[in-house]
């Protein structure tokens, strides 16, 4: 695969500024069943989390509350230390959640469908700049190709290109990115998370593999789970 960094447009809105995702006495419930309560977290500017938990625990169930797509039962979500009730725009703005699902349009070429991503966050010229970034995770060839038609680690691949559309210093949360990635991937997405978090991004995220982030903080649900 190929790993060399292509250029990107130049931006011609202002980025986003860097801010500080929060939850503050969250708690969480699936159906009847309480997962977690009482559970406290900042992502400061330029930090890499790696979201611990046995299964069940509530790994997707946190990160879907933080992007904004759940409700908690209890608590609060902040973003720059305000209710994200208050400042929702700046919010989803400023974060880039990526689940299990690869949230690609499978009728769309592949270049279409990541550029569509970029347009949710407002970015100019928005196809050039997923053609360079598929480029950069090796999809280059590929990039035409209707999603349907690619293989599971190509869409993979094709949904982490969202994360070198720009540069912004978002917070990203990424469920389980590393699924599906051949070890050129899995060390491709290593290096955009670690210049992320180096450029004052901060990234959450969950992994079943081995993978080594330098500066990783490990963040344990257990404490908070509920018997």
């Amino acid at each position: 695969m190929t790993a060399a960094p292509n250029a990107l447009p130049a931006a011609a809105a202002a980025r986003p500024p860097a801010g500080m995702l929060g939850a503050r006495a969250l708690a969480c419930r699936r159906g009847r069943r309480m997962l977690f309560r009482g559970l406290d977290l900042q992502l400061h500017s330029g930090s890499i989390t790696w979201l611990r938990g046995s299964n069940g625990s509530g790994k997707t169930s946190l990160m879907r509350i933080l992007a904004g797509l759940s409700a908690p039962a209890e608590g609060q979500i902040t973003w720059n230390g305000q209710p994200l009730a208050r400042v929702a725009d700046a919010a989803r703005r400023g974060v880039v959640y990526i689940g299990h699902t690869n949230a690609l349009k499978d009728d769309l070429s592949l270049t279409e469908a990541v550029a569509f991503l970029g347009r949710l966050h407002e970015l100019p010229d928005a196809a050039q700049r997923a053609r360079a970034a598929l480029a950069r995770l090796g999809l280059a060839s590929r990039s035409d190709a209707p999603v349907r038609t690619l293989s599971q680690g190509q869409r993979r691949r094709g949904a982490l290109a969202r994360l070198a559309l720009d540069e912004a210093p978002r917070t990203w949360i990424l469920d389980e990115p590393y699924d599906a990635l051949d070890q050129g991937s899995v060390a491709l997405l290593s290096a955009l998370i670690e210049s992320h978090a180096a450029r004052g991004g901060a990234a959450l995220l969950t992994s079943h593999q081995t993978v080594t982030l330098q500066g990783a903080r490990e963040f344990d649900l257990e404490p908070w789970r509920v018997a």
